[in-house]
């Protein structure tokens, strides 16, 4: 079955309006037999006229009036989806999915949406919490357009690395234990410890400074949301290592934070698709990019 043509409805609407074939042909540019021709085909279309002529004045009949009703919508319908899409042509627009760890959510991107919706309002950024294994893949399967990444990862074929930031890894310990000034892998591996789950690459970074120093305790618990980490610290319950993200909240009062010894460092990415992207996703790269250390 043919489908009706939206030029046939534009011309069908535009006779309408102004009640004359010929001012119908000269508004849409186009021959009269044209004109003719389009709505001869709408008839054949529906089975029936659509416009009658009384006195050199055109109306819509019966069926011609109920399909007029539903031509303004479809052609406003039409309209609008291509201003949607030149918008997002434009960079003005865009849906752009996101993937991060819960702590740069909570304490890295709320910085960059700020400047993203000032300085670039009609996008939208669709966040999700993913490790940076789960970003690295989602992004190859098309499923994500910008991750925030631990590094390092393997590169893989599709998918761009950027450095981003390098924030320090420091220790979060209950206040009664009077921590000294700055902690070493000995006095952290005698004392229960919470920490990231071992899939993280924070984890492994973490097994690795206590491995240098020929440590490998065993965590209390393992947990992949910080947030939580630290209320189980304010709690008594073990110390952590967690990396420095932007100012952060107000510790607990019932937590100190002290640095380590030797120092520990947390290095983030930018992982994207290779290629030019749209635009929107160009205004998030940016707005990341500014946050950059």
């Amino acid at each position: 079955m043919r489908e009706i043509s939206l030029d046939r409805l534009r011309t069908l609407v535009v006779i309408a309006d102004l009640g004359s074939f010929a001012q119908a042909a000269r508004q849409l540019n186009l021959a009269p037999p044209t004109i003719s021709l389009h709505v001869a085909e709408l008839e054949a279309r529906v089975g029936a006229p659509l416009l009658t002529r009384t006195r050199g004045q055109v109306r819509a009949t019966a069926v011609g009036q109920t399909l007029l009703e539903r031509a303004r919508r479809l052609l406003a319908d039409a309209e609008q989806a291509l201003e949607e899409v030149r918008g997002q042509v434009a960079g003005l627009t865009g849906r752009v999915r996101l993937g991060a760890s819960t702590g740069a959510i909570a304490h890295l991107l709320p910085s960059a949406l700020a400047t993203l919706q000032r300085d670039h309002p009609g996008i939208d950024v669709q966040v999700q919490v993913l490790t940076s294994q789960a970003s690295l893949a989602a992004l190859r399967d098309g499923r994500l357009d910008v991750g925030l990444v631990a590094l390092p990862q393997t590169a893989s074929k599709g998918v761009k690395l950027m450095p981003w930031r390098r924030d320090p890894i420091l220790a979060y310990v209950p206040a009664d234990w009077q921590p000294p000034a700055r902690l070493t892998p000995t006095w952290l591996a005698a004392r229960a410890l919470i920490l990231n789950d071992s899939g993280t690459q924070l984890s492994r970074v973490t097994a690795e400074w206590f491995a240098a120093a020929g440590l490998y305790p065993q965590a209390r618990i393992e947990l992949n949301y910080n947030d939580a980490i630290k209320s189980l610290v304010a709690a008594g319950y073990g110390a952590t290592l967690l990396p420095q993200e932007g100012e952060g909240p107000e510790l607990d009062r019932r937590i100190v934070c002290r640095a380590l010894r030797p120092g520990l460092w947390r290095s983030l990415g930018i992982a994207c698709r290779e290629g030019d992207g749209d635009r929107a996703t160009g205004h998030v790269l940016a707005a990341l990019k500014h946050l950059r250390q």
